[in-house]
């Protein structure tokens, strides 16, 4: 069965964003590894523990978003809003784990993953609300 445009571009963003989430949890087995810090939540350790963050921050935010990009391309909203919204998702979720893994806090490259994720979370909710009422 063909897909539309629209689901198309989701299920790019969803993969991308499984593959992010994938890499970064991978960091985090290896850095255990490494270290020897295989307990649950032995936080000693600041690089690992940047690791985890980066890793669980992505977990948490990503789900929601990918789920609003399906809504939405269920709903007919417009291809291009898709794009923008994935690809937001998809940039700041890459910015957020590269900040993550500098050790200067606050960064520069950290708030703008955190700047494109908010901007998803505050235009995909107000596009769903749009698109589910007309």
């Amino acid at each position: 069965m063909p897909l539309s445009p629209e689901l198309q571009a989701t299920v790019i963003y969803t993969a991308l964003n499984a593959l992010i989430l994938l890499v970064l949890s991978y960091n985090v087995g290896q850095h255990r590894a490494r270290t020897n810090s295989l307990t649950p939540g032995a936080m000693g350790d600041d690089i690992l523990v940047r690791a985890i963050r980066a890793h669980g921050n992505a977990a948490e935010y990503m789900p929601l978003a990918l789920l609003m990009l399906l809504l939405l391309a269920l709903l007919g909203a417009p291809l291009l809003l898709i794009h923008a919204l994935g690809i937001g998702l998809t940039a700041g979720r890459v910015f957020h784990a590269a900040g993550m893994f500098r050790e200067d806090h606050p960064n520069a490259v950290r708030f703008t993953g955190n700047l494109l994720t908010g901007l998803v979370y505050l235009i995909g909710p107000l596009a769903c609300l749009y698109y589910g009422f007309t």
